[in-house]
Order: C-alpha cells, then sequence, then structure tokens
C-alpha cells in the first residue's frame, strides 16, 4: 500500500511537468542536457520515496503534509536542474519537444550505453509510458 502511495505521489508530483510545447527538433547538445537532467530527476524521485518510509502502511499523508513534501520535491527538483543551467519552468516547457523527437533521444542514447541502461531503468509507468511526449519527466 504505502508503494502504491508513494507512485501516486510520484505521479502527482512529477505530472505537472507534463506540459505541450510548440514542435522543434532537438540539438544533440539539448538532448544530452535533458536525458541527463530527467534520469537524475527519476532517480531522485525513486530514492525520494524508496521503501514508502515516509509514511506507515496504508497510512496517506495530510494536506499539510503533501504540501510540505511538493515544496520539498520542487526545491530539490530546482537545484538538480540548476545543474543543467535549466530552471523547472524552462524543463517543463521544453523537455515535451526534447523527448518527443524520437530518432535523436534513441541516436544519443545508443551512443551513451551507460545512460540509456540508466534512463531505461527508470519507472515507465510513471513517466508518461504511451505518451507522445515520452516520458513523464
Amino acid at each position: 500500500m504505502a508503494m502504491s502511495l508513494a507512485r501516486c505521489i510520484i505521479g502527482i508530483s512529477l505530472g505537472v511537468l507534463l506540459f505541450a510545447g510548440v514542435g522543434f527538433a532537438a540539438e544533440p547538445a539539448e538532448v544530452e542536457k535533458f536525458v541527463k537532467a530527467r534520469i537524475e530527476i527519476g532517480e531522485m524521485m525513486t530514492n525520494y520515496f524508496q521503501g514508502g518510509e515516509r509514511f506507515k502502511e496504508g497510512q496517506r499523508p495530510s494536506p499539510e503534509q503533501m504540501k510540505e513534501m511538493a515544496a520539498d520535491i520542487h526545491a530539490k527538483l530546482g537545484k538538480l536542474l540548476a545543474k543543467h543551467d535549466l530552471t523547472v519552468e524552462e524543463y517543463r516547457k521544453r523537455s515535451p519537444d526534447v523527448f518527443a523527437d524520437e530518432a535523436a533521444l534513441q541516436g544519443y542514447l545508443n551512443e551513451h550505453q551507460d545512460l540509456k541502461a540508466r534512463y531505461e531503468a527508470l519507472p515507465l509507468d510513471r513517466m508518461g509510458r504511451g505518451g507522445s511526449t515520452g516520458r513523464g519527466y
């Protein structure tokens, strides 16, 4: 139950990162930046909710706890994205276009097998599987 709660929270927290954008071809340097950011975001979120230790089995967080968690996640996301010279808003705006360029994405991942393995290990069900914009964050 705690794991499904964590997945729900991940979905809600990161679902806000899905925004429609204008279609532009992604530049190789941009693909690299966004792939690395997405991998780090996915790993951060997985670690954040690892084991459902934040709440007792079957216990839902209170609205206040949800707000605190959202603020904490947003702050951590901002710090993580700053390492890639991005803001949360820039990432939200541009990532759908970058990840929609499937040819550029697969080309980059095929050239960087270490990153490809980490990228493919991310939880696809919480990252927009089947969507036209690729993974959800």
